[in-house]
């Protein structure tokens, strides 16, 4: 399974967004135009789902509704979010829907409360709220079915799947020392890489470091040999053997290794171990750290460990070179256009004319980056002098 789709109204950047979903999606625009915001709808969703998190968690680890909503909102949706995903496959893509409208208390505390909460399979409606339950206890408004293990047992598939999303956004010191971080569990900038390398099946474990080893002398062709090893003190390492002049290979662990390949090794890993049945990785800036040879090769990458079981793939990029991939089809990006009212996300596909630039040998890069250009740029310099 995978998302095949995703709306969204009056949330944060986006007034309204609406789009479908393939293995791979590609975000693109300028700074501060809303990609990381656009990941974080489904990470919202994820925390509601999640054990130890839940609807008003949620929406108050995100600074409130004030902090949510769209600041265009005004009236449109009746200045209510809404979240809305469909999971299926290319088969059946409306498999599951879920869909999630809220606001804030009119009176009193003014807590984010339900408006409605809808799921339905293949269009046939599972759950509706408000329920006539709802209706005579309006305190039930508080909590989704989804985070509620005695109401959400005829849909438990997509809560399996919406917890299974993980984020990314790797930090190198952070993955060097986990300790910064304090509980490093779940942790989505990588501070909990080696306790997740750890837990994993000793075989599944050398299995996964093989294939990144592999993967790795394309890109550092010195490397030898990755492993998993303890200390004395029972701390784990990630432990990589150099070939050089000497007859016996040097020995590095993590904290020797270069920030472009230690989140090469933390993104590998990430794409690997999420093979199976789960929700998709959403990814900042993968690109950040590593040579242009390297993050050409990252569609490709994403491509092959989704047709090997691997997760379906969001990522955020500035890349140029990630949208010079030939494979990368306009039904896979999205470009953000911020504006008075709020980003628009529009699909590539339809941007007017694009598959006759396409034809007329023109790549996605050259189309899209200059739209994500701000068209005062050129004048930085100067600001700066004047400033």
């Amino acid at each position: 399974m995978r998302l095949t789709h995703l709306t969204l109204r009056n949330w944060r950047n986006f007034r309204q967004a609406d789009f479908d979903l393939q293995d791979r999606l590609f975000i693109v625009g300028p700074n501060a135009s809303g990609k990381s915001n656009l990941l974080d709808a489904l990470r919202f969703l994820r925390q509601i789902a999640a054990a130890g998190g839940g609807f008003q968690d949620a929406v108050a680890s995100r600074g409130g509704i004030a902090r949510v909503r769209c600041l265009a909102a005004r009236n449109f949706n009746h200045g209510r979010v809404t979240v809305n995903v469909s999971i299926g496959d290319d088969d059946t893509p409306d498999e599951w829907m879920y869909e999630i409208t809220f606001s804030a208390e009119p009176r009193g505390r003014h807590r984010p409360i339900l408006v409605s909460e809808i799921v339905r399979r293949r269009g046939e409606t599972v759950i509706e709220r408000p329920t006539d339950e709802d209706e005579a206890d309006p305190e039930r408004m508080t909590q989704t079915y989804l985070e509620q293990v005695n109401a959400n047992r005829e849909f438990r598939r997509i809560v399996e799947f919406l917890e299974s999303i993980r984020y990314l956004h790797l930090v190198p010191h952070l993955m060097r020392e986990p300790e910064r971080a304090g509980s490093p569990n779940g942790d989505p900038y990588g501070a909990d890489l080696l306790l997740r390398m750890a837990r994993m099946p000793e075989r599944t474990r050398g299995r996964h470091l093989r294939r990144i080893s592999q993967a790795l002398k394309t890109a550092v062709p010195q490397l030898d040999q990755l492993e998993l090893v303890r200390d004395e003190i029972g701390h784990w390492h990630l432990e990589a053997r150099y070939r050089h002049w000497r007859p016996q290979p040097a020995r590095h662990d993590e904290q020797s290794f270069s920030d472009g390949t230690l989140r090469l090794i933390g993104l590998l890993w990430s794409l690997l171990e999420g093979r199976g049945d789960r929700g998709p990785t959403l990814l900042d800036e993968p690109e950040l750290s590593l040579h242009t040879s390297v993050v050409r090769q990252l569609p490709t990458v994403f491509s092959r460990t989704r047709s090997a079981g691997g997760p379906q793939v969001l990522l955020s990029t500035h890349s140029r070179e990630i949208l010079e991939d030939s494979g990368v089809g306009t039904d896979e990006a999205v470009v953000l256009y911020p504006g008075a009212e709020g980003t628009e996300a529009v699909a590539a596909a339809a941007i007017p004319d694009i598959q006759l630039l396409l034809d007329a040998g023109l790549s996605l890069a050259e189309i899209l980056s200059p739209r994500t250009e701000p068209e005062s740029i050129p004048d930085l310099p100067d600001q700066l002098a004047s400033a």
